[in-house]
């Protein structure tokens, strides 16, 4: 037995007790005639005490030997510790040591395995298996877990049964890059990494499955940043016989059980708003609705005086600022700089500051008198003591610019609680976007989403006003679910497909065999993926999803620690048919 308990759970309870723990060794402190070691395992830390007058001769100097990150075992008493640690939960008392066995040396770890370590982000992703001995990271890894049992636990009883789905599948065109596999026996042929599992789901609603749900590694090889990993994992959901309004409902449900199991929050009804409603007010679709600050569209009092920069720009858009009337001149030419960065792409911002008496006073004065100004505070919800900020230009471009400034500015204001959840449903997306590269629409969910039935019409005749039956679910300006009704008939899939530029042999090519399905009496059915990782990184209370990930890729897609992807050699390539230019 390496151990009677573990290094967590002794208490003055213990006392007097013949022990056995076992663990690494966070850190020695060597008096001469007295030797503490703390002693650490995944359930916390044990004090460890070597006594020159009661711990025999070779167990006290082989004790001296020990160094941080040792593997070692120990027998002892559990005596009560002279100074006590209340921070601890073992801080009541130590072990007074009597057999010590090192079970493995360490060798000077590269940083210290401590919470507020030395180690820099790319070292410790090397060395993961060190970092995951850190209590931020194994408590991370511990928090994924316990989300992911409540996950299980809930859908199971809502009826869902767990089918896992194929992992290597056929590529298509849609969507983003695929992983691709090549495939040895069948000579120039490829499998693909499965962006999701889509096609495969509806399938088992054509086989009568009703409740599927899966928690499944999914692979997208695009452009990677701090939420986004080039494998990721979805709660992956579809139900047949059912609308939009069963779906939310459910997965409502499933979110509001997170909330109130992993972090103890009671939540009503999650609010909706429509994707046009969300991008005028906040100017994206996925808002964080934690703090105000909305849109204030303002080109009906702008466009009247002789100022061109606001004469001539679709959108005249701006925000009030709450407390920041108080802003220098300096802090205020700091975010115009910040707007103008290239990452954000402004030519410039106008300012007006609510002073506290009432009057406002404002970078374009020259234009506007006080009536044109209290305009302004009208519309964008201004109050005395607030700061005004107003961008210009293309009105995509420009909702895309304040909406950046607006979570800058919740971020420097403090208003980003992580503590703090607030959902959002988000709905009626368009169905399709169209591509300038490409010069046609593409699927602004996937092929397979359905069109509002009253929609219907409307895709001869103004493709891009066709709203989608289509729903996101949002938490803290994070998309973390999505999904739609998707369509369950050959006609109507067929021409979606001729709306997305298929040929005919380019669908059935692609996907013949889901057409060839709903050919059988596919159900009406829909779901929804909820982003698992990103999901328990916020719930976490985290903005990145890396230490929620027990071994992450870097910002190049890299595997640093086994040095991956890596070149394969000559003979496997053979085999596989492909030569390297």
């Amino acid at each position: 037995m390496y151990r009677s308990h573990n290094c967590g759970e002794l208490n003055a309870s213990n006392i007097n007790q013949e022990v056995t723990l076992a663990g690494w060794v966070q850190k020695a402190r060597n008096k001469g005639f007295l030797i503490w070691v703390d002693l650490r395992d995944r359930y916390g830390i044990t004090q460890l005490i070597f006594d020159e007058s009661r711990t025999d001769k070779a167990v006290f100097d082989l004790a001296a030997s020990l160094g941080r990150e040792f593997v070692i075992q120990v027998k002892g008493t559990v005596i009560e510790r002279e100074a006590k640690n209340p921070n601890m939960a073992t801080g009541d008392i130590e072990i007074l040591v009597s057999e010590l066995t090192i079970l493995n040396a360490s060798i000077l770890p590269p940083f210290s395995i401590e919470d507020e370590t030395d180690g820099g982000e790319e070292l410790r992703m090397k060395y993961r298996y060190l970092d995951i001995r850190r209590n931020p990271v194994k408590n991370s890894l511990i928090f994924r877990h316990k989300v992911g049992i409540e996950v299980r636990n809930y859908l199971s009883k809502q009826g869902f049964i767990e089918v896992e789905t194929p992992v290597l599948i056929k590529s298509t065109p849609e969507g983003a890059r695929d992983f691709v596999v090549p495939s040895r026996m069948n000579e120039g042929q490829f499998y693909a990494l499965p962006q999701s599992p889509q096609t495969f789901k509806q399938l088992l609603m054509v086989g009568g499955m009703d409740k599927y749900f899966q928690i499944v590694k999914c692979f997208r090889d695009e452009d990677l940043r701090a939420d986004r990993q080039p494998e990721f994992t979805q709660i992956d959901c579809e139900m047949a016989f059912v609308e939009q309004e069963d779906i939310i409902r459910t997965f409502e449900g499933l979110a509001s059980h997170l909330l109130k199991e992993v972090k103890g929050i009671e939540t009503g009804p999650f609010p909706r708003m429509t994707y046009d409603e969300a991008m005028k007010k906040y100017g994206n679709d996925k808002p964080d609705i934690r703090f105000g600050m909305e849109f204030g569209e303002l080109n009906e009092v702008t466009q009247h005086k002789d100022f061109a920069v606001f004469n001539t720009s679709e959108l005249v858009v701006g925000i009030a600022v709450p407390g920041a009337g108080t802003y220098t001149r300096k802090q205020i030419d700091e975010l115009i700089e910040w707007v103008k960065r290239p990452q954000v792409g402004a030519s410039g911002m106008v300012y007006a500051k609510y002073e506290a008496d009432g009057s406002i006073k404002s970078s374009v004065d020259k234009f506007y008198d006080q009536a044109d100004l209290q305009k302004w505070a009208e519309i964008t919800g201004a109050k005395p003591g607030d700061l005004i900020l107003v961008l210009s230009g293309d009105a995509h471009k420009t909702r895309t610019r304040m909406s950046a400034l607006r979570m800058e500015l919740a971020t420097r204001l403090g208003l980003r609680n992580p503590e703090e959840f607030a959902p959002l449903w988000v709905v009626d997306f368009p169905l399709l976007e169209w591509d300038e590269d490409t010069s046609r629409f593409h699927a602004m969910h996937h092929p397979f989403t359905s069109p509002k039935p009253e929609d219907m019409p409307l895709l001869e005749t103004n493709p891009a006003a066709v709203r989608a039956n289509a729903y996101d679910l949002v938490l803290n300006g994070n998309e973390i679910g999505g999904g739609s009704i998707r369509i369950h008939d050959k006609a109507t899939q067929s021409l979606m497909f001729k709306y997305l530029g298929f040929t005919e042999e380019q669908a059935k090519a692609q996907f013949g065999f889901l057409m060839d399905a709903f050919q059988f009496g596919a159900p009406p059915h829909g779901g929804l993926a909820f982003g698992f990782d990103r999901l328990v990184a916020i719930l976490g209370g985290q903005e990145t999803i890396r230490d929620f990930i027990a071994f992450p890729k870097n910002n190049s897609g890299r595997d640093v620690m086994i040095d991956a992807p890596s070149l394969i050699d000559n003979a496997q390539l053979d085999e596989l048919h492909i030569k390297l230019k």
